[in-house]
């Protein structure tokens, strides 16, 4: 979902990504020239005749040259088509700022039993001038020129070269990016390349896989790979490990000159003239509002509100913010834009706040091992100091997010932005406090086995997927919710469905849906009268063994993805029955690699309790610690959570060492609800 969480920061991995405005009239075609000086091409190796898959790589050149103006982004290719589901390989497309110049295209030839195909002599490119995100609330300005290679065949090497340009206008020469071959590539011959000019010499790191076949030179750097083999990543390794046949490149001295360099751009467009309108709405706030963090939760509000999410990029305003003035006008902004807004408030009303650059793709791991590029980052988002506290503040968030003191997205690495440069700076992790989803089944058997059962489900979701929810329902009226749970969930758990009712919780930032009807209780008959039911979401998975190829490195720690999720039961038991007749599984509180299970029963006042708690507590979970685990697995308990029913029992079962709440006792969507033996009520 990205009407939650936006991207809205051009970044790119691989050269620069500029953007010019498409509305005005362009001129620009596809041009056709020769192969560019500084691009050093490999000669073709001949195709081997056991070459299997869809296509063999006979060459592929990808360069990077750096100039005074900024980056040369060079592809070249020649691939011989396998099989018919390669094809598509001759539908080319190239897409590109009409402002940096247009994309020169070198040849495209087809090979053919030793003929050669001049395909430009009889095609050309058709250009596309309409803007293709749109559903997707991006505005960028980019143009598309695209070309079907006619009358390609299976058998045929189709080659093809060309160059585009991708001058940032608020980088201008200094850039950062990237130069990758990925961890399987098809068989044949792959070279890149990494150029400059001889003042532009970027600081330059490789991965120890790139260095071992760089060829270094006055000018440039270049790598080649023959059939180079399959790379598999570290299994279950922190995401850093992922990084692999990488080569960076930046001009950038350190993290702190991308904060000096955006910071002004931010302040520029947060500074209101006299007279403007938004100097009147941040006096209503502060009239209507006595305390700082009030001010500031309306002032977000407003911006999340009444500007709505488009991201623009037009006339280099990829990097660059729109002003807060024309955003209020035009009341549709991206990321950039909403943050000189909420910072152009926040100033206005005396609150010390700056913008703070972020990566929403959760690809922070490892920044601070990375080069500085400014294309590490995705989105931006304001801090604040409230009542002498930070707090995060996202304008593009829907307007229940209020200001908190922790991000909604769990991001490890930020970079704020400051005139005098910042540091980047990591964020602590701490395992949750509270469950970033809850399940609540009460299922109600007072009336006996052979009858229907009231059943309440409940499901309270926190973070992104909350917001997803909040996105999705909040327009539905109760009777269109009734309606589609009436359509799409009648099945095995219920036969009718009497009400659904959904909120939005902005005091425990939860969404809260809850589903009442009836369905038929699936007891098992177990004989003589006995009757057993697995409780809903009661029981665990043991965990996998975490192991890697011998090959791998043994010492590397194993990652787990954070989460905490809850699952709580009640069965209210037929009314002829006694607490005496009554057993259940056993109570299961254990950590295994990182993760701490958490299994409770309780049975008083006619009802039988559970709650099961799954949280994650350890993100990287030392090598010799998940070698320990792995030893224990075979001791995991896997049960379900059975209660049993057996009219002959006379003893109860043991009293918990601790009450269990039922689904109606309690609000589970508070803090500190019970879910683990270290939380209390």
């Amino acid at each position: 979902m990205r009407s939650a969480i936006y991207v809205c920061l051009a970044s790119a991995l691989v050269g620069g990504v500029v953007h010019a405005d498409s509305r005005k009239a362009h001129d620009e075609q596809v041009q056709r020239g020769p192969a560019p000086k500084w691009a050093v091409l490999s000669e073709p190796m001949p195709v081997p005749t056991d070459a299997t898959g869809a296509v063999f790589i006979r060459q592929q050149d990808s360069e990077v040259h750096l100039d005074g103006k900024g980056q040369l982004l060079y592809s070249g290719y020649r691939v011989r088509i396998l099989h018919p589901s390669a094809l598509q390989i001759g539908n080319i497309s190239l897409a590109w700022n009409p402002a940096a110049g247009a994309p020169t295209v070198h040849v495209i030839r087809i090979h053919r039993e030793g003929q050669v195909i001049d395909v430009l002599q009889a095609a050309s490119f058709e250009i596309l001038r309409r803007e293709d995100q749109l559903e997707a609330a991006r505005l960028d300005g980019n143009l598309t020129a695209v070309l079907r290679v006619p009358d390609l065949r299976v058998g045929d090497e189709l080659e093809f070269g060309a160059t585009i340009r991708t001058t940032d206008p608020t980088l201008g020469k200094d850039d950062a990016g990237l130069l990758l071959l990925g961890g399987e590539p098809a068989s044949g011959r792959y070279h890149l390349r990494l150029s400059w000019e001889a003042r532009d010499r970027p600081a330059i790191k490789m991965t120890p896989d790139m260095a071992a076949v760089a060829q270094e030179g006055a000018n440039a750097v270049d790598y080649r790979f023959d059939n180079p083999a399959a790379l598999a990543p570290p299994k279950d390794a922190p995401p850093r490990y992922m990084w692999q046949r990488v080569v960076e490149y930046s001009s950038f001295a350190d993290w702190q000159g991308i904060s000096r360099r955006f910071a002004p751009l931010f302040a520029r467009a947060s500074d209101l003239k006299a007279g403007s309108p938004l100097k009147a709405e941040a006096a209503r706030i502060m009239a209507a509002k006595a305390q700082p963090l009030e001010r500031a939760a309306a002032a977000l509000k407003l911006v999340q509100q009444d500007v709505r999410y488009i991201y623009v990029g037009l006339n280099g305003g990829n990097l660059s913010p729109a002003t807060a003035e024309e955003t209020w006008q035009r009341r549709y902004g991206d990321c950039k834009a909403k943050t000189v807004l909420l910072l152009a408030l926040l100033h206005e009303m005396g609150i010390e706040a700056q913008a703070v650059l972020v990566n929403n793709g959760g690809n922070d791991d490892g920044l601070d091992e990375r080069l500085p590029s400014p294309r590490m980052f995705d989105h931006v988002l304001v801090r604040a100091t409230l009542e002498g506290k930070a707090y995060w503040l996202d304008g593009t968030l829907p307007a229940v997010v209020p200001p908190a003191p922790e991000p909604v997205m769990p991001y490890e690495w930020v970079l704020a932005l400051s005139a005098q440069g910042s540091p980047l700076e990591r964020l602590a992790w701490k395992p949750a406090d509270r469950p970033d989803q809850l399940s609540l089944f009460e299922i109600d058997a007072r009336e006996g086995f052979d009858k229907p059962a009231r059943i309440t489900n409940t499901t309270i979701k926190r973070g992104i997927n909350g917001l997803q929810q909040e996105v999705q329902l909040s327009a539905a009226t109760p009777a269109q919710l009734l309606s589609a749970f009436r359509q799409n969930a009648i099945g095995d758990t219920w036969q009718t469905i009497e009400d659904v009712k959904w909120r939005y919780d902005q005091k425990a930032q939860a969404s809260v849906l809850t589903i009442i009807g009836t369905g038929m209780v699936d007891w098992d008959d177990q004989g003589g009268g006995s009757k057993g039911l697995a409780l809903p979401g009661g029981g665990f998975n043991p965990p996998e063994k975490r192991l890697r190829a011998a090959e791998q490195d043994q010492d590397l720690p194993f990652y787990n993805k954070p989460e905490f999720d809850c699952r709580i039961t009640t069965v209210r038991l037929p009314a002829t029955t006694k607490p005496g007749q009554w057993s259940h599984k056993d109570d299961i509180d254990t950590r295994m690699f990182g993760r701490n299970y958490y299994r409770a029963f309780d049975l008083r006042d006619g009802a039988l309790r559970m709650v099961r708690g799954s949280r994650i507590e350890q993100k990287e979970v030392p090598a010799a610690t998940a070698r320990h685990d792995n030893d224990r697995i075979a001791r995991f308990d896997n049960s379900m959570a059975w209660i049993t029913y057996d009219p002959a029992g006379t003893t109860p079962p043991p009293r918990a060492p601790r009450p269990v709440p039922a689904t109606y006792e309690i609000d589970w969507s508070a803090d500190h609800v019970p879910c683990l033996a270290s939380m209390g009520q």
